[in-house]
């Protein structure tokens, strides 16, 4: 999601005391940017994100498949996804309960949507055998197949799908669900029990991110792997189970090898200046040593085009590095499947 940067006259106007506390997504420049990231990402042209030559190529396949979804989102607007029922979001809503669920049933229409995504695929892959090969064995699934498919990548089983199978899937479940989300008037999406899952479909974070412009500004936010929305968390906290106690920063330079010290009383009332324009510290892990899981968690304020899903799928070299030392992963990305999470 990109922030908009407000002019002088704008800043004035703002409470500063109001901290956004959800950023719903915007469909429309969300996956074009992202494949434009991911183009960039693949090419090696993003300084502090080294992509080898094996992950490169799979990351340009993703690129393929995002700017599909940014194809067919944008033949999709502004009509969108059809909305649950009022009674139904009411319900949702008085219960603090996701209020477009990503478990139950699923609108219709993401099956469409899947079709459309292949089919704009499909237009790009002459040249590639293997996505012709995958291509036809995505059509091949019948009805029953691709919501059972649906159903492991929501819940991120382990069993039910074929792992080169997912991401596509993914891609019509992410598509369908943030254009509902888009849609949606954020006093619908009431804080849940939890502060770790989406406040608008009940789904994971796959990455946190620290956003820059506007009353968003030093602020972080989780960002879902479904929907897109972005809610906020305070800093230094953990995005899996809200410990504050035993959190610290891994990162492939010595610099962010612990918790930056200095700043840290700031960082526990959400903000904390860095800083700008240092690509060595727009990715870390973000280490609890009480559930010992990780997230990784990323700075606009080094590298303003910085997308939470994309880089978090090109810095696989951190999550190898993190993993040694022995923390497992919160959640899994929606664009490679690397087995169950935590």
């Amino acid at each position: 999601m990109v922030q908009r940067l407000l002019e002088p006259g704008e800043i004035e106007g703002l409470d500063h005391t109001a901290i956004p506390r959800l950023l719903l997504p915007q469909p429309g420049v969300l996956y074009t940017a992202r494949a434009e990231r991911l183009r960039q990402l693949a090419a090696n042209n993003i300084q502090g994100t080294s992509v080898d030559a094996t992950l490169s190529s799979y990351v340009k396949l993703m690129a393929e498949l995002v700017q599909a979804q940014a194809d067919v989102v944008a033949t999709l607007l502004p009509a969108g996804i059809p909305l649950p029922d009022t009674e139904t979001m009411r319900v949702a809503h008085e219960h603090n309960m996701p209020v477009l669920p990503a478990t139950g049933q699923r609108p219709a229409e993401w099956r469409a949507v899947y079709a459309a995504i292949l089919d704009r695929l499909a237009t790009k892959s002459a040249d590639q055998p293997q996505l012709v090969t995958a291509i036809a064995a995505l059509r091949a699934l019948d009805e029953a197949q691709l919501e059972g498919a649906a159903d492991a990548v929501l819940g991120e089983f382990a069993e039910g799908i074929d792992p080169l199978h997912a991401p596509f899937i993914a891609a019509a479940l992410q598509a369908t669900w943030s254009l509902m989300a888009s849609q949606l008037d954020e006093c619908w999406a009431q804080p849940l029990i939890t502060g770790t899952l989406c406040p608008v479909c009940g789904s994971h974070p796959v990455a946190s991110v620290i956003r820059i412009g506007g009353q968003s500004q030093g602020y972080r936010y989780l960002h879902c792997q479904l929907c897109a929305s972005e809610w906020h968390m305070v800093r230094v906290k953990c995005s899996c189970c809200e410990s504050t106690s035993k959190i610290a920063y891994q990162g492939l330079t010595d610099a962010e090898a612990n918790l930056v010290e200095e700043n840290i009383a700031a960082a526990r009332e959400g903000k904390m200046m860095n800083k700008a324009n240092d690509p060595t510290r727009v990715a870390r892990a973000e280490t609890c040593d009480e559930c010992h899981t990780y997230r990784k968690i990323f700075n606009q304020e080094h590298d303003y085009n910085v997308d939470p899903l994309a880089d978090d799928l090109a810095s696989l070299v951190l999550d190898v590095l993190v993993s040694e030392l022995g923390y497992a992963r919160a959640s899994g990305n929606p664009l490679l499947r690397l087995g169950s999470p935590a």
